[in-house]
């Protein structure tokens, strides 16, 4: 019998197949086609969910018998150069399919109902398919070209759905700031694989780590190079998974539609950079310089996401920046030598994040009927308060994913992160101190966010709180349409059953990493897993694990204390006194700021000089070299008499004129 291993190339194809007869039918029958909802919908849901069936096929598989299969074909040759394509499925490649498909669908049935008033819901759905077949492409790509090829497919997805509703200016300039941002690190990454096949003459991960490693031995490639050739490749998952400094796009990225924010922050875009860089694993084994700047870059951005989180209003901004930092976390794990804790993470992050943006995007369903659709106010945790009584599906959810990214036992959340602690401990103990600060911000932040929204009393019928958010954002406000309709509800079916099914693994997954038998290791490299069974002490795991929790359930008294109980202030305990450091975090450590001054007006400024020189120079050039043929014609022409005689005349002195010329010039 044939392995379900052996088709599956048909997980990334049938979302593709959906999504471009989605898109021809938009495309050459547009209004018919988006009066086809439902079957468009149910079409696009049927190829994911086949998808989804055959990727837990593929990982039962791997479960059972772990090993790697791999199907390629040359795709290109000239001499002795050859390029295969293909697919590739092995342990670390079945996880990944199982998690995105999963999160995919999920993410599919709730759009259902929270875009089922949009008149751009069949494109939705379409870009939604397309985002998924990409990401499935470049998991079971077989190597570094292949793989380059799906990245740049999501990359495009993202810019599409992040700049859906394109006639919103703050939708369009986001769409265009992921996609600039991402260009950045593409380009590096485009070098760095040139530049390994150059070294090693191969794009395969493996083949890579030893032709680079034999050129470095032979002399051939400095070992500088390589450094900077790695580096270069990392450069790529540094912007897709949102590392400092090209982290800059990630919250922007909130305008677009709350499920595709889950999307993008639980499975797919920034996931493909983790991804990336443990895939790489065998290369960057070998080169430790290269796993410290990862290192370093995971804990700076762990702390600044956490930091910046701490000052957010916005909900769903909170939360863009609560994945930064655990995106830091992740780096962090591949950093220290640990991908699988860093892969660990990445899973069960995928399913708690997951549910906390669905979970956002459902209360800003709700507050849309109370203040309307502007963002500003539908977002804003100032006006909210008091939502559990009306939604307490929605509130109990979120409050489970608050706990687990908290890093709170039994949850999931708690297994993975103490592991990247634990190892960051053993490794880099300075590093292990900033991430174990950050676990206790993450903590006070995420129940900072949940108080502020689902307990209290409710503050979204306050005119004057509404009106003064619209004037600082700088909004002109209408003083006969109030802002004020409708009231708060729980969301409908299609919306609670992802919440509901994604609060399963986020409580229970974490127990397949337990380090004392952690099957999750054991699936992923089983050598790995019986050296971690067999050198797991409870004299070591107990004392980090005890800190790690200690710091999360101070920050979660804090957070109770400050936002339940309103037992402190913390506006004059902390914004007050020290205004500097508040402003420096508001203001998202001025790196926006930075960013705009510098390379968006410098790159203007640049062009208008540019402009400048080819409107003066170039263009003076050209009009210059006109005109003289044009006065040139015009003297010449007067020549042109037909007659013999004056022919002969001009050239009997022209004649003349050198014979004086070469008398005055032997002279």
């Amino acid at each position: 019998m044939q392995s379900t291993a052996e088709i599956a190339w048909l997980i990334p194809l049938l979302p593709l197949v959906g999504a471009i007869a989605s898109g021809l039918g938009l495309i050459g029958f547009n209004q018919a086609m988006n009066r086809l909802k439902k079957p468009v919908a149910i079409i696009l849901l049927t190829c994911v969910g086949i998808s989804t069936v055959l990727s837990y096929s593929v990982l039962a598989e791997q479960i059972s018998a772990p090993h790697t299969v791999e199907h390629l074909f040359v795709w290109a040759s000239a001499g002795d150069f050859t390029l295969p394509m293909g697919y590739v499925v092995d342990p670390l490649g079945a996880v990944m399919l199982a998690l995105v498909t999963t999160v995919a669908l999920l993410v599919m049935i709730y759009s259902h109902g929270y875009m089922s008033h949009d008149k751009g819901y069949v494109r939705f759905f379409t870009y939604l398919a397309l985002f998924s077949s990409s990401m499935l492409g470049l998991i079971i790509s077989p190597n570094l070209l292949e793989i380059y090829v799906f990245w740049e497919l999501v990359g495009m997805c993202s810019y599409l759905l992040v700049g859906f509703w394109y006639d919103r200016e703050g939708a369009a300039h986001a769409a265009q700031k992921a996609f600039v941002v991402n260009r950045v690190g593409d380009f590096g990454l485009l070098l760095g694989i040139l530049g390994l096949f150059w070294a090693s003459g191969t794009f395969d991960f493996n083949g890579i780590a030893i032709g680079l490693l034999g050129a470095i031995d032979a002399g051939n490639v400095p070992m500088w190079a390589a450094l900077l050739l790695c580096f270069l490749v990392f450069l790529g998952p540094m912007a897709k998974s949102a590392q400092f400094p090209l982290h800059v796009w990630l919250p922007d990225a909130m305008e677009g539609p709350t499920p595709i924010s889950a999307l993008i922050h639980a499975a797919t875009m920034v996931a493909a950079g983790v991804f990336l860089v443990a895939r790489l694993e065998p290369l960057y084994s070998h080169f430790p310089l290269i796993n410290l700047l990862i290192a370093i870059f995971g804990t700076i951005t762990c702390f600044l996401g956490a930091s910046i989180a701490l000052t957010q209003m916005d909900l769903k901004k909170g939360l863009a920046y609560s994945t930064v930092s655990q995106l830091g976390y992740m780096m962090l794990a591949m950093g220290c030598g640990a991908p699988l804790a860093g892969m660990f993470h990445l899973v069960t992050h995928a399913f708690f994040k997951a549910m906390l943006f669905l979970g956002s995007g459902s209360v800003i369903h709700a507050m849309e009927d109370v203040v309307g659709h502007e963002p500003i106010l539908a977002q804003d945790m100032r006006l909210m308060g008091g939502l559990r009584q009306k939604m307490p599906i929605t509130a109990i959810t979120f409050l489970i994913g608050c706990i687990a990214i908290s890093g709170i036992p039994p949850l999931a959340g708690f297994w993975s992160k103490d592991e990247i602690l634990g190892q960051a401990f053993n490794t880099y103990p300075i590093l292990w101190v900033i991430g174990f600060l950050t676990a206790g911000m993450t903590a006070f932040y995420m129940f900072r966010l949940y108080f502020l929204t689902f307990e209290g009393d409710f503050r979204g019928n306050n005119n004057d709180l509404q009106k003064s958010l619209l004037l600082a954002a700088g909004m002109e406000i209408d003083e006969e349409e109030p802002h004020v309709s409708g009231e708060i509800h729980e969301s409908s079916w299609s919306m609670t059953m992802p919440l509901i099914v994604l609060a399963v693994p986020s409580v229970l997954i974490g127990f397949l990493g337990t380090p004392w038998n952690s099957g999750f290791a054991k699936l992923l490299n089983a050598i790995e897993a019986r050296e971690m069974a067999l050198n797991f002490s409870w004299g070591e795991f107990l004392p980090l694990a005890i800190a790690s929790v200690a710091i999360s359930i101070a920050g979660i008294s804090l957070a109770i204390f400050a936002y339940y109980l309103k037992k402190i202030d913390l506006n004059v305990l902390f914004a007050e006194r020290f205004p500097l450091v508040n402003n420096f975090l508001s203001k998202k450590w001025y790196l926006d700021d930075i960013n705009e001054k510098i390379f968006v007006k410098g790159s203007r400024k640049l062009a208008r000089e540019v402009l400048e020189v080819d409107a003066k120079v170039v263009d003076g050039v050209v009009n210059l070299t006109g005109l003289l043929t044009l006065g040139s014609g015009e003297g010449l022409k007067y020549f042109e008499t037909g007659r013999a005689q004056f022919y002969a005349l001009i050239v009997f002195g022209g004649v003349i004129a050198l014979v004086a010329l070469f008398g005055v010039l032997g002279t």
